[in-house]
């Protein structure tokens, strides 16, 4: 044994001595064998107390004092929630901005839909094995970790980092071999077959990096980080815009201008993983050459990522079926990318508002969770729901009332034809009916991860699998806009579904102030939806459809939505509402 691991003993058996004075239970077991470094806390195990923590345990795990849960973590939650909001929301903008400059030169009808449907793949196994689905089974271990030995910690985080990028380039090369079978399944998108597989070949690599990426964003939101890995996306933008606006003007065939936005997506996501590794500087450990797979907390990681990949990844799954309808029964030429360009406007808010939210709490839930409190857990899930609620109803009502001059102050021009845009403006419609829900499935679904019962998402999102598919069998004969309602349908059961099984296990997490809030924002957002209508539509009569009179008329009724819901929710006394103007003060004093 070594002196650090001696010493660490010694330091709990003398909380053991003072857990046993007051009656309370121990970390070691009758025969003096600590758990320490050989399984992973449940909600049975002891954990430490806030007051029996070490000055360098206090620095990961902060104490809790007797109001937290109350209002603490609500402004908690509103100032890093704003930073992460704020980055990722300037992510958001860019990726419009980056969508914007892709459908100028390539429309949304004919080739562009081979790359939409090349995307799939890649995108899909990214969120199987990579990325976020890595990173929601790797925190609450790697927090754990922190609290009881960081040296393994890092060795750990270091074992993963590695395994990850040796299994994941494995996987490309293998797809690179079986590309031409696996674009087949979906016909022949954009009339040319060759060129998605060809496509998906190039960009099939981005799997392997953001398999890193998990690790190092997983480290840093360990520690409280949000900022740089929020801002890594805009920079993966930035990077794709500048590519697509140096290298398609320069080349010569359709064909080639696909290529380029191929190989812009591959050189951001190398920008995108590798510029956030100079804040791992500093911390209590570094990412080092080590292979200890046999670790047991290693393993404990993957038998987490599991369910954690299948929940994720089957929403995902989702989006591919919604595809394979798209191009296989509605139109090759037109539907996958018309779906795809809604679902990032829908995504819009949920990543600016839900995903912040989800992503903030996450390490606060994983540490209620290890310490087995429920209160905090309880108060932190509704605070969570609440906010959710409070940003994206107005959103949802607003997206889907003002669909189509969203979508056409967006994307017409260039390559896109103004008879396309009813049609996307009609998804967008669609995807709005689910977009509460969608941000809500999130914040439980961190719920239960954070409680390591994974498999509780894992098998709602199954459940919701085969309920997307049946609905999208049932619905395409509708046009594009059937496959975007049916994704909404089973957000809705979803959601109902998680919260069921949340309150059996947890109990009752301030359900009537979620329904109270929720009720009272969507009594405003009503208002909201007659008053962008009826400010936008004179407004476009008026002033036609030339893009400063787009502007004029778009801005205004926006402006006065957010008017008319921040004047609603301050008549209705909506608290959330308080927590937001309590950081607006709290910024202008810093």
């Amino acid at each position: 044994m070594s002196d650090a691991d001696r010493e660490r003993d010694l330091r709990r058996l003398e909380r053991d001595r003072r857990r046993r004075e007051s009656g309370r239970g121990t970390y070691f077991d009758s025969g003096g064998t600590s758990f320490a470094g050989v399984d992973l806390p449940t909600q049975e195990t002891q954990v430490l107390d806030a007051d029996q923590l070490t000055p360098a345990d206090a620095t990961v795990m902060p104490p809790v004092d007797a109001e937290e849960g109350s209002e603490a973590p609500r402004q908690r939650l509103a100032v890093s929630g704003a930073i992460f909001g704020l980055a990722t929301g300037l992510s958001r903008v860019l990726g419009l901005v980056r969508e914007m400059v892709a459908s100028y030169y390539f429309g949304v009808g004919g080739k562009i839909n081979a790359f939409t449907v090349a995307f799939q793949l890649p995108n899909l196994f990214r969120a199987l094995v990579a990325d976020a689905a890595l990173s929601s089974a790797f925190v609450p271990v790697f927090t754990d970790l922190l609290q009881k030995d960081k040296k393994r910690a890092w060795r750990v985080a270091s074992t993963l980092f590695w395994l990850m990028l040796l299994g994941l380039t494995a996987l490309t090369a293998i797809f690179v071999l079986v590309a031409p079978w696996a674009i087949g399944i979906f016909g022949n998108p954009g009339h040319d077959k060759a060129l998605a597989v060809g496509l998906s070949r190039v960009l099939f690599p981005i799997v392997a990096l953001l398999g890193v990426s998990g690790i190092v964003v997983g480290i840093l939101n360990s520690y409280d980080h949000f900022s740089v890995p929020a801002l890594s996306p805009v920079f993966w933008n930035i990077a794709i815009i500048a590519g697509l606006a140096i290298g398609v003007p320069q080349a010569q065939t359709m064909n080639t201008k696909l290529y380029v936005y191929a190989v812009s997506v591959l050189v951001a996501t190398f920008i995108q993983v590798f510029l956030p590794m100079p804040w791992l500087r500093g911390r209590d450990g570094s990412l080092r050459l080590v292979l200890d797979w046999r670790d047991p907390a290693v393993k404990r990681v993957f038998v987490l990522m599991v369910p954690v990949t299948l929940g994720l990844g089957l929403i995902n799954v989702n989006a591919v079926i919604d595809v394979f309808f798209a191009n296989r029964f509605i139109d090759a030429n037109l539907a996958p990318t018309a779906i795809q360009k809604a679902f990032l406007v829908y995504m819009l808010p949920q990543g600016m508002f839900s995903v912040a939210i989800a992503t903030v709490l996450f390490p606060s839930l994983s540490r209620f969770a290890s310490r087995n409190d429920m209160d905090g857990f309880r108060r932190t899930v509704s605070a969570g729901l609440r906010q959710i609620a409070f940003l994206l109803v107005p959103a949802a009502t607003v997206s889907a009332v003002l669909a189509d001059p969203i979508i056409r102050i967006l994307f017409q021009r260039g390559a896109w034809h103004a008879v396309q845009t009813p049609v996307v403006a009609d998804v967008l419609a669609a995807f709005s009916a689910g977009l509460v829900f969608n941000g809500a499935m999130l914040m439980l679904n961190r719920a239960f991860f954070s409680l390591q019962s994974n498999w509780v998402p894992t098998a709602i999102a199954l459940g919701n699998l085969f309920l997307n598919a049946i609905l999208d069998a049932a619905l395409y004969r509708v046009g594009a806009w059937g496959i975007a309602l049916a994704t909404a349908i089973c957000n809705i059961a979803g959601t109902a579904a998680l919260l069921v099984l949340l309150r059996r296990r947890i109990g009752r997490f301030e359900g009537a102030a979620i329904a109270a809030t929720t009720m009272k924002v969507v009594l405003v957002s009503a208002a909201v939806a007659a008053v962008a209508w009826f400010v936008w539509h004179p407004l476009d009569s008026a002033l036609g459809r030339s893009f400063p009179a787009q502007v004029v008329s778009l801005g205004l009724a926006l402006a006065a939505s957010i008017g008319v819901y921040l004047a609603g929710c301050r008549l209705l006394d909506v608290k959330e509402l308080e927590v937001l103007l309590s950081l607006r003060s709290r910024l202008r004093r810093a």
